[in-house]
């Protein structure tokens, strides 16, 4: 899994912890340092610099605003049981 992240984003840090914590690894991208991160985040959310993103194989989804239920969502679609 793929985390796209900025620095100052709280729903970023509220998943990472919730990954964490699932014991679900994740690399996280800062899209901030890394244009190329920016470019994709933008692609997959209709032209919006939306963080945090995850992508997981071919599932890709934004979670801001986040809740422990659209991060159960993603790993549903994403065929992952967190723990």
């Amino acid at each position: 899994m793929t985390v796209y992240t900025t620095t100052w984003c709280p729903d970023c840090h509220a998943l990472k912890a919730f990954l964490t914590a699932k014991g679900i690894a994740f690399t996280e991208v800062n899209i901030e340092e890394d244009p190329e991160a920016l470019e994709l985040v933008m692609r997959l959310n209709a032209g919006k610099r939306s963080v945090p993103t995850a992508v997981v194989g071919d599932v890709a989804a934004s979670l801001s605003n986040f809740s422990t239920g659209k991060a159960h969502e993603l790993l549903a679609r994403a065929g992952l049981a967190p723990g």
